[in-house]
């Protein structure tokens, strides 16, 4: 039960960034305007995009015109916004674990009986209040986020002419620089994840592989700006997931045992 529960679960996340890659690969690119003009858009142009194409160049104001860094703020925005989804999914994650004696109490009682075994894992769940896809909630928010990003530099002149370093933000890197830090930082923080689930599935770790290698080829045909929010958003993960994994485990091996 569990373990089908967790493939879906990576087979929904795989699903959601092939969504993303599929609208944002169908999005016009020749379409340019003022962040005033997407108010003469369609709904999601006018109800979303603007908004981000707004606080970007509010942001980028802020810093002297700097978009770059104007992406940075809005990372840090946004990550702080579904950090409390994020510590839902954290406790989750600690309430499965603690809960896997159980779990497996009613496996090996009720081995002859798969439906039951699942009517007693869902049982347990409820009563304890795990939710395995919780882990799903952070990315599931922030898919309309990347698809909004996408539009908000591809159709705003501004953004997808700026300069930032050596890039261009509205232009794939030339130097493949961005795909590969990207590539980088998601198995670093997909691998401080996994390495916390220690029930989890040994298939899984087939995910430690495919994630990077996604981000890779889609960050390799996305404009600048997309993979760097990617690269912001996976730094701030990565020092996320010290303070709430690595740096508790430390402090408790560091701990005498009495």
């Amino acid at each position: 039960m569990l373990s089908r529960i967790l493939k879906h679960k990576w087979l929904l996340v795989v699903g959601l960034i092939l969504v993303l890659a599929t609208l944002t690969g169908c999005t016009t690119s020749n379409h340019t305007t003022t962040t005033e003009g997407l108010l003469e858009g369609n709904f999601w142009q006018r109800n979303v995009v603007y908004w981000f194409a707004l606080m970007l160049d509010t942001f980028a104001k802020w810093f002297g015109g700097e978009y770059g860094l104007s992406i940075l703020l809005l990372t840090i925005i946004v990550r702080t916004l579904i950090l409390p989804l994020t510590l839902k999914q954290y406790r989750s994650s600690k309430a499965m674990q603690a809960i896997q004696p159980e779990i497996e109490k009613i496996r090996k009682k009720h081995k002859e009986n798969p439906q039951l075994v699942q009517q007693e894992t869902m049982k347990l769940f409820q009563q304890h209040q795990v939710n395995p896809m919780a882990g799903c909630l952070p990315m599931i928010v922030q898919m309309p986020i990347f698809i909004a990003l996408y539009n908000a530099i591809y159709m705003n002149s501004a953004i997808r002419e700026h300069e930032f370093l050596w890039l261009q933000l509205g232009e794939k890197d030339p130097y493949h620089i961005l795909p590969v830090l990207a590539a980088i930082t998601t198995f670093l923080q997909t691998k401080m994840m996994q390495s916390q689930q220690k029930n989890a599935m040994p298939g899984m770790q087939i995910m430690l592989v495919i994630f990077p290698v996604m981000i890779f080829v889609m960050a390799l045909n996305f404009p600048a700006a997309l993979p760097l929010y990617w690269i912001f958003s996976n730094i701030y993960t990565i020092v996320q997931n010290y303070f709430l994994y690595v740096r508790p485990s430390k402090r408790k091996e560091s701990v005498p045992a009495k």
